[in-house]
């Protein structure tokens, strides 16, 4: 059989300051027709169902991998020539006889505000009603209607941290060929939850209902369960938690499970509640603990659309003296300039973060010494690697602070075991990141704080301006179904 794979996403935060231009895509991933052989995370689907196609003796046409950091709305001309060059792609392949896109679920576009929809739309009506075509979805994604009842098949990860790409992509290759042979006819159903929030799967209330969804799959009818946690820094018409079902040939069984899901997820509402410590809680609390704390700093996570470049809680540590301190990473190029002309070992005043705009805080001028410079530092998400850019471990009056240029998420320990470092050095280490830092961080940890600083990626969705919604979202309304609707 003949299999066209693509991959395309960046994650919008529709009220981050920062641009999506076509230098994000360059800068993080992007590759026209060989994707499949990058280590980004974004890019393992790709490798593997090319390796599992070339495995059954299938032909493979690979188009478009690439994905930008997450940020603000994609520029239109960005997305147009993204879209456009990979639709000429399936054009140019001939006859397919199934398609699997991997997509993020959250991409917006100065006038789209569903990109992933637009272009599974224009999938399908290029090769027809009869091919199949599978979406692969971050759970951080906006599901539409329209999507659903144009893919043959949508699944979506089911950890957060995202551990599980991998294995969705083996997942949605089984199913999709086996559909695609006429084995069974996939039959999806999707219910509305109406829900703002973030549900971390590390959480044992959030660990529970994920293990049932696996339970669930255990049936031989049954493909595939999702619980759609969405994003809720963007406002778009399709926001908001959702529940997902795919079956063999049963609609009603599909929406029965559907039903199930959604009810489940609903539940969360009133059982499931993160911890969030203030920054002065934080600093007050330090030092009677013992062994080594992580912290997230979730408001200014870089996966999240922020800048990364956030001083509120590095200035409160600083004002409260806080010591035996690893803090990173923040984004400041001019800054990663500066050290590197100094070189290393030098000391001098240096200005870092706070330079993108009001939610980054104040710049903090402080008196630093450049320990170590790391030319083009990478991270470690999940099964591939992230670039940092160049990186600078600094000392200030005894914190450690790790500068970088090209603005990521903290996912993983070597971003500061790469200079050297052994955490269980520090009483505390700070990552500016919500969830993705877990896995790595996690074991290496007595204990994970999660800390609530002003920030793009603000946890108070109370507040959030969701004017597009287009009806009322937990916990924005106490119940979201109180005026009519269904699931």
């Amino acid at each position: 059989m003949n299999l066209f794979i693509a991959a395309l996403g960046t994650e919008t935060n529709t009220f981050s300051p920062l641009p999506t231009g076509r230098q994000n895509f360059d800068e993080t991933l992007f590759s026209r027709h060989n994707g499949s052989q990058s280590d980004h995370y974004f890019a393992q689907p790709v490798r593997i169902w090319r390796e599992m196609a070339t495995q059954q003796g299938d032909e493979v046409v690979e188009s478009l991998t690439t994905f930008a950091q997450p940020g603000g709305l994609t520029r239109q001309d960005v997305w147009e020539t993204l879209r456009d060059d990979l639709l000429a792609d399936l054009q140019s392949a001939g006859q397919v006889d199934w398609v699997l896109l991997n997509l993020h679920g959250a991409m917006a576009s100065d006038d789209c505000d569903d990109c992933e929809k637009e272009l599974v739309l224009a999938v399908r009506q290029i090769v027809g009603p009869e091919v199949i075509i599978g979406v692969e979805l971050d759970l951080h994604c906006h599901l539409d209607p329209e999507l659903i009842a144009a893919a043959s098949l949508v699944i979506l990860y089911k950890e957060y941290p995202h551990t599980d790409v991998n294995d969705r992509a083996v997942e949605l290759f089984t199913h999709c060929r086996a559909a695609a042979l006429g084995e069974f006819t996939p039959v999806m159903a999707l219910r509305d939850c109406r829900m703002l929030g973030v549900w971390r799967t590390s959480d044992s209330e959030i660990r529970q209902l994920v293990d049932e969804m696996f339970t669930s799959e255990q049936q031989e009818a049954v493909l595939s369960l999702s619980f759609c946690h969405g994003f809720p820094w963007a406002d778009v018409p399709n926001v908001g938690a959702k529940a997902l079902v795919a079956v063999k040939d049963n609609p009603q069984l599909a929406g029965r499970l559907a039903d199930e899901l959604a009810e489940k997820i609903l539940g969360l509402r009133y059982r499931y509640q993160p911890t969030l410590l203030t920054i002065d809680q934080l600093t007050a609390s330090l030092p009677d603990l013992p062994g080594v704390t992580v912290v997230a700093d979730i408001a200014d996570n870089a996966g999240g659309g922020a800048a990364s470049d956030a001083t509120w809680l590095l200035q409160g540590m600083i004002q409260a003296k806080s010591s035996g301190v690893l803090f990173g990473n923040l984004w400041d190029p001019l800054a990663v300039r500066i050290c590197q002309e100094a070189g290393e070992g030098s000391q001098l005043p240096l200005r870092i973060g706070g330079k993108v705009g009001p939610q980054s805080g104040d710049p903090l001028d402080l008196r630093v010494r450049v320990l170590k410079i790391v030319e083009q530092a990478t991270v470690t998400f999940g099964a591939g690697k992230q670039a940092m850019g160049d990186a600078v471990l600094l000392d200030a009056d005894g914190l450690h602070i790790v500068i970088n240029s090209v603005r990521t998420q903290t996912f993983h320990p070597d971003a500061y075991t790469q200079f050297g470092l052994d955490l269980n050095d520090y009483r505390a280490v700070v990552v500016k990141s919500a969830q993705h830092f877990y896995a790595g961080f996690a074991p290496v940890a007595d204990r994970v704080i999660y800390v609530s600083a002003p920030g793009t990626v603000s946890p108070d969705f109370t507040t959030l301006p969701l004017a597009k919604a287009g009806r009322p979202l937990w916990p924005q309304v106490e119940d979201p179904f109180a005026a009519g609707g269904q699931l």
